[in-house]
């Protein structure tokens, strides 16, 4: 799973921080950005992970949270 973070409509409820801290961060004036986790780019969410990133997508106020598509098979 790959996602995506929209820090232009971000209104800094943190709900994403509290839900999936591997995945989100919050900057000093309390705006979700994307964390990198060990091995991965930020935005690359593990199986193990999905369920969380999951609850932090739905729980979004601001809807800021996008799943992108997996790529076309070659």
């Amino acid at each position: 799973m790959k996602i995506r973070l929209d820090r232009t409509i971000c209104d800094g409820f943190g709900t994403c921080a509290a839900r999936a801290p591997r995945h989100f961060s919050l900057d000093d004036w309390g705006y979700a950005s994307l964390a990198a986790t060990a091995g991965a780019t930020p935005g690359d969410v593990t199986p193990e992970d999905e369920p969380a990133v999951t609850r932090a997508l739905l729980d979004c106020p601001a809807h800021a949270i996008t799943v992108l598509p997996d790529p076309w098979p070659h």
